[in-house]
């Protein structure tokens, strides 16, 4: 009996952790055929870690996601239990949304979204080499045997090339804790001649919320008015949860101390490159001994669940070790651990192997997207998986490919960070590593990109209209705010001194009285309202505008700096000995990252002003070469 069924897809994506979820739903909703393959259908879009989205930068990765019309910000507002806005005491550049999350809730959300979306497949199965044709990806093998042909295919496996589970001297091969490695793809992809490496990561205990003394932690609410994460929730709905403070002490660093050599990351059981910015236990121990306590933070996982995460005590210590280390915490004397630490170490991919879409360079077709380019965070995966899924969806459609640059999005910051630097560490997102973040704000996310995302299908002409609503009403409040005059009345600088402001003895502008560090616009409506009520989104946007002008414009400068060596394209396959009075170092760099524009060649590690001001000559005299 002949028994007909699809396994011809446009795009196939592998692996429905945060990145093949973003992937998969970008390529479908710009109308390819879409499979999104998993391992385990019950762990789609699974919080391994952390329970938690979003947090400094992380947070406007998770927005710019939402303005291209990505998953996780909605996904995450159907599930937060608490909503917390970081750096609200600092400038509107570096405030970041993050998040608690009941973790089933999330899990159970994104799956119902992808079984429910046109032009996608949702299937279980491991994948167990690739079917590759003259440098060109042709589809897959699963590991029953069944082959998927594509035009496209993105591989996001996360942790589970190869991956390995270590709590003490207790070695498991897993992709996760109780879930099965990718033994055979990591081994193929090896094969194929990629460069590749091992990295490590970890998560602490979970404990039983009956067993911990919550009296003596300090409690952390949510805002008390919670901002969604996606422009387009209106209402959160869950109920919000508090988080919990305390802290280690000499006590537990003593019994680390005396237990390193029963930590699979010191006892020499891991070579993997551990994440610098989010050290294990013992690492904090190791690498800071002069420190004599740390911060603990018990997070809840669900609303339905007793299971606390203990943030601060992730640990590759064996199980009877790590009873005594969080029972030397206060209020944890009587904790029962419902699942034990542990450390995972795994292979990635070296980003330098890509383009700018994440398109590898060895195999045309091949995408790759989160962990396996060396990353780390749910974020950092989401947003490449977005960026992958777009950019497949473009290679199948014959349409131009889909990259922002560092002036537009953190997204172009991290992904151009990658392809150009590389890296040798879990790479995390930071606002430091964005030149032009007082540009890439949260609250602009979608004003910045809504004309793109609706370029490639990702928005809807409705939402489109509502950010050029935002923007034409923005311009019309802060042109009413610079011409109106406040003139030296009595109840004016009566409200002024309330205020703590100083008074004015002349016709001041409203513009100069908002400039002012003490007022805000809400302040200010008392001496000049809007003729019509302003919405709060638009006199954000003022407020910005007007007092951070003088920095805007600095940065406007920049960027127009910044975009002239980007306009100056690298021929493809462009012979660097011609550049005569480049060093060896930096030709073979060039050779190898092979970048595609004289911005993108500037932001080498090595890299000189002179050997640009070189290469500007070799590839000008190229350019005229070519055209007589």
């Amino acid at each position: 009996m002949t028994v007909s069924v699809n396994s011809y897809y446009d795009v196939v994506v592998v692996g429905a952790g945060h990145a093949g979820c973003e992937a998969a739903l970008a390529a479908a909703r710009m109308g390819c055929a879409t499979l999104l393959l998993t391992i385990d259908m019950d762990k789609i879009a699974a919080m391994p870690c952390s329970p938690s989205i979003g947090g400094m930068a992380k947070g406007q990765l998770v927005k710019e996601i939402d303005a291209l019309g990505g998953q996780m910000a909605l996904t995450t507002d159907t599930s937060a239990i608490q909503f917390r806005t970081l750096n609200t005491r600092k400038g509107p550049a570096v405030h970041s949304t993050r998040t608690q999350n009941d973790k089933a809730l999330y899990s159970r959300h994104m799956k119902t979204v992808l079984e429910t979306s046109p032009n996608l497949d949702l299937k279980q199965a491991m994948v167990r080499e690739l079917i590759i044709e003259n440098h060109r990806i042709r589809g897959m093998v699963d590991a029953t045997g069944f082959e998927y042909s594509a035009d496209c295919v993105i591989i996001t496996t996360g942790t589970f090339l190869r991956g390995t589970v270590y709590i003490g001297a207790s070695r498991i091969d897993a992709g996760r804790a109780g879930e099965f490695a990718s033994i055979d793809l990591g081994r193929n992809l090896a094969k194929i001649g990629f460069d590749m490496g091992r990295m490590k990561t970890g998560t602490p205990p979970r404990l039983h919320a009956d067993s911990i003394d919550f009296s003596c932690f300090n409690r952390h609410g949510s805002d008390t008015e919670p901002t969604p994460f996606s422009f387009r929730t209106s209402t959160i709905t869950t109920p919000m949860l508090p988080s919990f403070m305390g802290h280690t002490n000499p006590q537990t660093h003593d019994i680390v101390q005396r237990n390193l050599k029963h930590s699979a990351l010191y006892g020499g059981h891991i070579k993997g490159q551990s994440a610098r910015y989010c050290p294990s236990f013992e690492d904090k121990i190791v690498k800071f001994p002069d420190r004599d306590s740390h911060h603990i933070i018990l997070e809840y996982e669900g609303i339905h669940t007793k299971e606390i995460y203990a943030s601060g005590l992730g640990n590759s210590l064996p199980l009877e070790i790590q009873y005594p280390v969080v029972r030397s915490v206060k209020g944890l004397e009587q904790a029962k651990i419902m699942r034990p630490a542990y450390a995972i170490e795994y292979d990635y991919v070296n980003p330098l192997e890509l383009t700018p879409t994440l398109e590898t360079k060895r195999v045309k077709g091949l995408f790759l997207a989160g962990q396996i380019n060396g990353t780390s965070g749910y974020e950092e995966a989401g947003g490449q998986g977005i960026w992958a899924g777009i950019n497949a969806a473009c290679k199948v459609q014959k349409r131009p490919a889909f990259v922002l640059d560092r002036s537009r999005a953190y997204l172009g910051v991290m992904i151009d960070d990658l392809v150009t630097r590389g890296t040798t560490e879990p790479y995390r997102m930071f606002t430091s590593r964005a030149e032009y973040r007082l540009m890439l704000r949260e609250d602009n996310a979608d004003l910045r990109l809504a004309d793109i995302a609706f370029e490639y299908g990702l928005i809807d002409a409705d939402r489109l209209a509502l950010c050029r609503e935002i923007q034409e009403q923005t311009r019309k409040e802060i042109q009413r705010v610079r011409q109106t005059v406040i003139k030296p009345e009595k109840a004016v600088n009566q409200h002024l001194a309330f205020l703590n402001s100083p008074s004015i003895s002349t016709g001041v502008k409203l513009e100069q009285l908002l400039k002012r560090a003490e007022l805000t616009y809400q302040d200010l409506e008392v001496f000049a309202a809007p003729p019509e009520p302003v919405p709060p989104r638009v006199t954000r946007q003022v407020e910005i505008e007007i007092k951070y002008e003088g920095y805007i414009t600095r940065q406007l400068n920049e960027i127009e700096k910044f975009k002239h060596l980007e306009r100056i394209r690298i021929p493809p396959r462009f012979d660097y000995s011609t550049a005569h009075g480049l060093s060896n170092e930096i030709r073979e760099k060039l050779e190898k990252i092979q970048p595609e524009t004289l911005g993108q060649a500037s932001r080498i590690d090595g890299m000189t002003p002179a050997a640009i001001s070189v290469l500007m000559v070799a590839i000008s005299a190229f350019n005229s070469q070519k055209s007589a």
